[in-house]
């Protein structure tokens, strides 16, 4: 019994022992994962790319090409970061850059470029790499955009800084009692990854962003990793400026306050002057002179020189309309090529000159939904070149609809940011073809569609003149096996106050247009119109200056009662 006390009492002191060995070491180990830090080093691999390129703490998925003064940026590059509107043409193998005031042609392997159509002389030209990705020389762009490409000695990185960027610079922590004292910059916000580069004291690095305890920072030479926090002291921010503003487009003769144009239809000849009568307040006149004639970009010419003369005599500004000809298959033809869009832009320049104009109305209508952005690239390629001659550029847009040829190809946000008009067509609510009578433009409907290009195209009210209709429509109902068939013919605004006269009728003031309305039958057939008049005319000019527009537009000439100037004037105020 007493031999097996002491057993039992020898082995107590054993286990405890054991027990707090085994205790140690677990703490140890759990210490040595969580707290020793990783002092293996590895170096940043730029995702197998060669030369990276960096904006704002993230690597592109290109790299460039060269170095230094011959340093080239993808094409792809730049559009996605710098320029969305960059376009590259296959067909023509050219970089189409266009600006406020300059249209850029790079071509493949050529040291001269186009600026405006004039020669340009580069130091290093665009090349392809055997991958085929087009890499940009580094000269234009900066002139173009203001941009820094800042290059690595050291690996080759390229960190890219736009004007508008911020950089926030900060500098490691310094110790004066230990001067080799460095600091640990790593893959992952933790002490255990692997270290990517030991950083002096001082040293200045950007950084990117905050995880926990840690800053995402980015070295000069392009190394991207993380540090603690505490080791950092702010040493202030960059922010590129922006490049020198190109000079505010001036027209040869400026327009002041609400504006009105009218356009005068040209079909073969153009009209006799002597038989125009005054039109008080009419500020612009737009004749249908230019048409798109071929899918090569030859245009008809129907432009006047004694027409010309006559308007300017009278004061008149001259904004000729270049218009597709409303043919799909001939517009996408002409779109389709910067040679066939420059050639028509030369011949507008050309024409403009000839008749001393002072802007290019565009109207091209009926387009095939595929060449949205062809025909915002001409009107981006047109616009800086007309500028340079000071004339005005105005573009005719229809209202929002979903119909892809009539309405959708339209970007109305994308033309607005480039042109210095638009002439919204607030009319042909109920078309000619229009299965049902109705208004040619109803007030309400009038509304909707500016309101449609105010807020959700964002166009600016100061670049947006209102459309009215100086004609109005008779339409002819007949009813056949049951169904109510229309009919509609386009009249003068004169003709509904003939046909009230002679048939003594009384006008109604509909509600629901905002309009005066007489209905009266023929033949068995019931005659409906919505009448333009006064009453009309100056509801829409109201409108206009209720939501501060530029102006209106009437179309057209030769359809008003002559007192409708007048009309206009009156309610167009500044």
């Amino acid at each position: 019994m007493f031999g097996g006390s002491r057993t039992g009492r020898s082995r107590a002191p054993w286990k405890l022992a054991f027990l707090a060995l085994l205790c140690g070491a677990l703490l140890g180990t759990y210490v040595w994962i969580r707290y020793v830090p990783n002092f293996l080093h590895e170096k940043p691999d730029f995702q197998g790319i060669e030369k990276p390129v960096f904006h704002q703490g993230q690597q592109l998925e290109l790299g460039a090409m060269g170095k230094q003064e011959s340093l080239k940026l993808a094409l792809d590059t730049v559009k996605e970061t710098i320029d969305e509107a960059l376009l590259y043409e296959s067909s023509s193998d050219s970089a189409i850059i266009t600006t406020k005031d300059k249209v850029v042609r790079l071509r493949t392997s050529q040291l001269t470029a186009k600026i405006n159509e004039k020669p340009f002389q580069l130091r290093f030209p665009m090349v392809k790499s055997e991958e085929g990705v087009l890499y940009l020389p580094m000269d234009p762009l900066k002139e173009l955009y203001g941009i820094e490409l800042r290059e690595s000695g050291q690996t080759g990185a390229v960190i890219l800084v736009k004007p508008g960027d911020e950089i926030r610079w900060h500098k490691t922590v310094s110790w004066p009692d230990k001067p080799e004292r460095t600091i640990s910059m790593r893959k992952e916000p933790s002490v255990k990854a692997a270290i990517y580069s030991d950083l002096p004291q001082g040293e200045r690095v950007m950084v990117w962003g905050e995880e926990g305890d840690w800053y995402r920072i980015q070295l000069t030479n392009g190394y991207l990793g993380y540090v603690p926090r505490d080791t950092l002291v702010d040493d202030g921010i960059e922010v590129l400026p922006e490049p020198k503003a190109a000079a505010p487009f001036e027209p040869q003769k400026p327009l002041t306050g609400p504006i009105h144009v009218t356009w005068e239809h040209v079909l073969t000849k153009n009209p006799d002057t002597s038989a125009i009568g005054p039109m008080p307040g009419l500020d612009v006149i737009s004749p249908t002179w230019f048409h798109l004639q071929d899918g090569e970009g030859n245009l008809k010419n129907l432009g006047d020189a004694a027409y010309a003369n006559w308007a300017h005599e009278r004061g008149y500004h001259i904004w000729g309309l270049f218009s597709n000809g409303f043919d799909p298959k001939r517009t996408t033809a002409a779109l389709a090529t910067y040679d066939k869009r420059m050639k028509m832009i030369k011949q507008l320049l050309s024409y403009a000159a000839l008749y001393k104009l002072q802007g290019i109305n565009i109207d091209f209508e009926n387009v095939n939904l595929s060449d949205k952005q062809n025909l915002v690239q001409f009107v981006r390629e047109l616009t800086p070149l007309l500028h340079e001659q000071g004339l005005v550029v105005s573009m005719d847009v229809t209202p929002r609809s979903e119909s892809p040829n009539w309405s959708k190809f339209y970007d109305r946000k994308a033309l607005a940011q480039t042109i210095d008009y638009m002439m919204l067509m607030a009319y042909d609510e109920h078309w000619d073809s229009s299965p049902v009578a109705g208004s040619v433009a109803s007030l309400p409907w009038v509304e909707k569609s500016l309101l449609g290009l105010l807020e959700e195209d964002e166009v600016p009210p100061s670049k947006l003149i209102l459309g009215i209709p100086f004609y109005t429509r008779v339409w002819t109902e007949t009813v056949k096996n049951g169904k109510t068939v229309v009919d509609a013919k386009a009249v003068f605004m004169d003709m509904p106050q003939r046909i009230t006269k002679e048939k003594k009728l009384t006008q109604t003031f509909s509600k629901e247009t905002g309009q005066n309305y007489i209905e009266y039958k023929e033949d068995g057939k019931r005659n409906r119109i919505w009448i333009e008049d006064e009453t009309s005319v100056k509801a829409r000019v109201a409108l206009a200056q209720k939501y501060k527009l530029a102006g209106v537009a009437s179309w057209r000439r030769g359809y008003e009662n002559p007192n409708a100037w007048e009309w206009i004037r009156s309610t167009l105020k500044p």
